[in-house]
Order: structure tokens, then C-alpha cells, then sequence
């Protein structure tokens, strides 16, 4: 990768990615693109809309990009409430990301996501090939997405690669609407606040990472020898599984006063209770050398370090 062009670079993901890219490939070697601008983002930056494919092709031919970073997309319980919307966007803008990449050849990467798995797939160390019958528009969008970059790739030689993110968690950016972003929500409550009332019911594990964590598999699988993938599009990724108590438990070792109870949401339990307990990550292991840094114990500590700082400063 050496000149980069990012959509959805406003969001969850694609707001610290920039970051990160520009930090290792250099500020003016990334091209930051989202539907709005709303906040300085310290570097190239230009409004787009994806299901715009000739504006997209006109600044990635602009930008000289050889590299598409494609993360602009409806998050799992926000496509729910529109699920029309959510297959517009999500699999609209993505055909036109892999029409632009397979016109300028480039390299490219989408993300994917564990709702790509449904109540059918096997629910622990859940394999990297298994049953992938979603019952979410989320979910069934990202199982197209997969097929259609395998697609680009077998039929036109487009240089696809992706993983399917567990429930990514972050101190930089507040939930966005996602099913596991209760994980993200309730360190920030118990730093403003000192409770959490969890949406999500105990007992209900799913799979999680922290962000440095999921910048840094984009980069090393996007950096890999492209002849030693054999799955290319879809590597599973994990760091860690826990539950609602497990997390909470956590906190109370740093803020012992710390309380939580449940309010259960009928609609995100049910898109939780479709995924896996624990999926198993050894194909990326083997195949580009995935390696997750933070368990719940450290990436714990360092929520709560990075949040209190964070909300000091903006109170």
C-alpha cells in the first residue's frame, strides 16, 4: 500500500484507521472520504457518497490510489430498522468500491463481521468455513459481500481481502449502533456515571477485540503475501469472549463502587443470540500471522485510563 483511499472515514472503524495509516504511509498518502465532513480529520479529505460510483472513481483516479479501503456501511441494529436503506447502501456502495478497484486495479479491503453467521452456524470455535445462514439484513449483506469480493477476485483478479470483525471496542469513538457496542457503552457509563444498565442479557457471550487490535490485522493483512491466502475475503478474528457480568466484573476491580442490571432490547438480544459464543481465528493465524495483543484484563485497564482522560478534558 502506498497511496490509500478510505470511505466511510468518519466512522466507528474507519476514524482511527485514518490515523493509523497516515502515521505508517504518511499524511498526504491517505485520502479520507465520507458522505459528510464534520470534524477536521489533519489530512486529505473529500465528501462522498458511495453509491456514487463516478465520483468515486474520479478521486480515486485523482488521488493516484492503488489501495481501497472500503468501510462505509450500516451497522447491524441500525440496518434492522431499515433494512431497504441497509442493502442500498451496504451492497450498492460495495459493487461500486470493487467496479472503481477492478477499473483501476487495486488493491482491496471490506470488512466483514461475525453476523455473517446465523442461529445455524455451529456456536463455539465456530470454524472458518461452516453454515452461514443470517437472519439479519446485516448479516445477509455481509454474506453477499463476501461472495461478491470472492467473486471479484476468481473472475476479474481484483486483489480482494477481508475479515469478519467481532464486536470491536473503542475509546475514541461512542457506540454507533451496533449489537455488541454495549462492550463500548458501558465503560463509558461507568466512568461518567458509575452504573450501566445492559441491553444485552446475561449470559450472552460474543466474540470481541480492541480497537488497535482490529486496525492492526487490516494493515498486516493487507501487507501479506497475497500467494500464501487461501481464504482471502473472510478470516475469521478474535480476541476475546465474554459476557455482560464478565466485563462488569472487570470494571469493579478498578471502580468498585461500579453497579450494573439489566433492561434487556427484544431486538438486539435476538441479533446477539443469532451469533457465536467464540469463533475460531487459526486460519488467519496460519495464513498471515494473526496475532491480538489485548485481553479483557488489559484492554480494560486501558479503557478506563484512555475514557478518564478523554471525558476530563471535554467536561
Amino acid at each position: 500500500m502506498k497511496k490509500i483511499i478510505v470511505t466511510g472515514a468518519l466512522g466507528q472503524i474507519g476514524s482511527e484507521l485514518i490515523v493509523k495509516l497516515r502515521d505508517i504511509y504518511g499524511k498526504d498518502n491517505v485520502l479520507a472520504t465520507d458522505i459528510r465532513k464534520e470534524k477536521d480529520v489533519n489530512g486529505p479529505f473529500e465528501v462522498l457518497d458511495v453509491t456514487d460510483e463516478n465520483r468515486m472513481y474520479e478521486l480515486s483516479k485523482q488521488f493516484g490510489a492503488d489501495t481501497m479501503i472500503h468501510m462505509a456501511a450500516l451497522l447491524s441494529a441500525t440496518a434492522e430498522k431499515n433494512p431497504q436503506f441497509a442493502w442500498n447502501l451496504n451492497m450498492g456502495g460495495l459493487m461500486n468500491a470493487l467496479e472503481v478497484a477492478r477499473e483501476l486495479n487495486l488493491q482491496f479491503f471490506t470488512p466483514s463481521s461475525i453476523g455473517a453467521f446465523g442461529p445455524s452456524t455451529p456456536k463455539d470455535n465456530t470454524p472458518q468455513d461452516t453454515l452461514q445462514r443470517p437472519t439479519t439484513m446485516y448479516g445477509v449483506n455481509k454474506v453477499a459481500g463476501e461472495l461478491l469480493c470472492d467473486y471479484y477476485f476468481t473472475r476479474y483478479g481484483v486483489d480482494t481481502r477481508g475479515v469478519r470483525f467481532p464486536g470491536l471496542i473503542s475509546y475514541a469513538t461512542p457506540p454507533g449502533g451496533g449489537t455488541t457496542d454495549y462492550a463500548v457503552d458501558i465503560y463509558y457509563k461507568a466512568v461518567e456515571n458509575g452504573r450501566y444498565t445492559s441491553y444485552i442479557a446475561e449470559g450472552t457471550y460474543m466474540d470481541m477485540m480492541y480497537m488497535p487490535d482490529a486496525l492492526q490485522a487490516i494493515v498486516d493483512l493487507m501487507e501479506a503475501d497475497g500467494s500464501k491466502l487461501k481464504h482471502r475475503n473472510a478470516f475469521n478474528i478474535t480476541a476475546m469472549s465474554f459476557e455482560p457480568s464478565q466485563i462488569a466484573a472487570e470494571i469493579k476491580k478498578h471502580i468498585p463502587t461500579f453497579e450494573m442490571d439489566y433492561d434487556v432490547d427484544p431486538t438486539r438480544q435476538a441479533i446477539a443470540d443469532s451469533w457465536p459464543n467464540s469463533i475460531d481465528s487459526s486460519a488467519a493465524v496460519e495464513e498471515w500471522g494473526f496475532k491480538a495483543q489485548y485481553n479483557l484484563e488489559k484492554m480494560t485497564i486501558d479503557m478506563l485510563e484512555k475514557l478518564n482522560r478523554k471525558l476530563k478534558a471535554i467536561s
